[in-house]
């Protein structure tokens, strides 16, 4: 019985990957065998992007930069302990006035909140008006 260099049971056991008998690529190698990964892979890891952004990571920042916030207000109020008389219409109020500019900017806030929330609102509706008019024809 005679055996041919295709033969495998004539190959050398210990060849390196990437290296043939006499020492270059075989056929089935690829040209580059540092970039191909095995199985398949999600689009995003073949152009090395990976996972940027996620909601849970968004979630996790915006607590800690409301923390860090947070510190900063109660830092602040507890400095600015000065009483501060404010007048609005026939009122009068006495309050400290680290105190009374948390009040107005909670206020600015609320405000800021309802005008985003009516803009929601109108976009939802000629949303969905857009829709149905699709769906008719």
């Amino acid at each position: 019985m005679s055996t041919t260099p295709d033969d495998p049971s004539h190959s050398p056991t210990d060849v390196p990957a990437g290296g043939g008998p006499v020492g270059g690529p075989t056929p089935g190698d690829p040209p580059y065998p540092d970039t191909t990964h095995p199985g398949p892979q999600h689009p995003d890891v073949g152009r090395k992007k990976g996972i940027r952004h996620t909601r849970a990571g968004a979630t996790w920042t915006g607590l800690v930069i409301g923390i860090i916030v947070l510190v900063l207000l109660l830092v602040f109020i507890l400095q600015n302990l000065d009483s501060a008389t404010l007048e609005l219409f026939a009122w009068e109020f006495t309050l400290p006035l680290g105190v009374s500019l948390l009040l107005a900017s909670i206020a600015g806030a609320v405000i800021m909140a309802l005008a985003g929330g009516v803009r929601i609102i109108q976009i939802r509706r000629a949303a969905n008006r857009q829709q149905r008019l699709n769906t008719n024809y």
